[in-house]
């Protein structure tokens, strides 16, 4: 009996056992983690049986990015005029569609009757330099005389008349190009004349005079500006049913006080104030602007009545 249990002890304690053990251990270990890694890169991140990774759905997500409304213009390209309805939307409606200090509403024709006997030569006139309170080209001046027209036959139009919107004008090359060549002497005139007035001057820096031009044409023009002066000065302008003319501290003051933000969504949203007795439309009636633009176009008003 003790032979049998002494003969048990030494095959456990033997060396050579105890190292085939450990290294038995060890291997069962090694297998067990490539066993593992191989798993788990073999299946799909995204579940079973999942499209997420396919070309088709990776396209789908890409693609309100892609379509988000960025545009590439080509500077130098010829302007497209906007027809008379593109033009009545953008900015006409701000003040046409409610009929706004005493505007005629698109459509009334009690309203346009007596306008359109003045003749569309004369509409025309009054809409690009402006009569009473409405603003020139109502109050975007980089409107093309054709696109006011256009936009006076299409309200016209709708009100009765038979008016044609007119067609845009032939391009003139050869007299662009006399023109330049015209201009040329005065062109090189102007240039000489800064130059002339340092050498009579003895010499030296030029004059800030004549350096501010290519300042001012260096700097740009501001996006807030720039709407204001297209679409919120047919209102702000001149204090159109109620709106708070530009400039006008104590109108300003109590709007101001509501916060940027606020100022913000009523711009953007549109507002009814119950002291005015007209809304503004969302986005001064101007749909094609941004908000980012339309922010800045608040700040640029703000900013003056400070």
């Amino acid at each position: 009996m003790s032979d049998a249990h002494n003969e048990h002890q030494s095959m456990i304690r033997t060396p050579k056992q105890l190292i085939a053990a450990v290294a038995g251990f060890f291997l069962i270990i090694v297998i067990g983690i490539i066993l593992l890694v191989s798993y788990a890169t073999s299946s799909k991140l995204t579940g079973a049986g999942s499209e997420s990774q396919t070309p088709e759905a990776i396209e789908a997500r890409l693609r309100p990015v892609a379509e988000e409304g960025y545009t590439l213009k080509d500077v130098n390209a010829p302007k497209v005029l906007q027809n008379g309805q593109a033009v009545y939307t953008a900015v006409c409606a701000a003040c046409h569609a409610t009929g706004a200090a005493g505007a005629p509403k698109l459509g009334d024709k009690a309203a346009w009757g007596q306008r359109i006997a003045q003749g569309f030569d004369t509409l025309v006139q009054h809409a690009v330099h402006g009569i009473r309170a409405m603003p020139a080209k109502g109050g975007n001046p980089d409107l093309d005389d054709v696109e006011v027209a256009r936009a006076v036959a299409y309200m016209a139009n709708q009100a009765g008349a038979n008016f044609k919107e007119p067609e845009a004008p032939a391009p003139a090359a050869a007299s662009a190009t006399n023109a330049a060549t015209a201009n040329a002497p005065a062109t090189a005139a102007a240039t000489a004349a800064p130059a002339a007035a340092t050498a009579a001057s003895g010499g030296g820096a030029t004059p800030p005079a004549a350096a501010a031009p290519a300042q001012a044409a260096a700097g740009g023009a501001d996006a807030g500006k720039a709407l204001y002066t297209q679409t919120c000065a047919a209102c702000h302008a001149a204090g159109i049913g109620g709106a708070p003319k530009f400039g006008d501290k104590a109108a300003w003051a109590p709007r101001i006080a509501q916060g940027q933000n606020v100022l913000y969504e009523h711009a953007i949203k549109g507002f009814q104030s119950k002291a005015a007795p007209m809304a503004m439309p969302p986005k001064g009636g101007n749909s094609s602007a941004s908000d980012a633009d339309v922010k800045a176009a608040v700040d640029y008003m703000t900013a003056a009545a400070k």
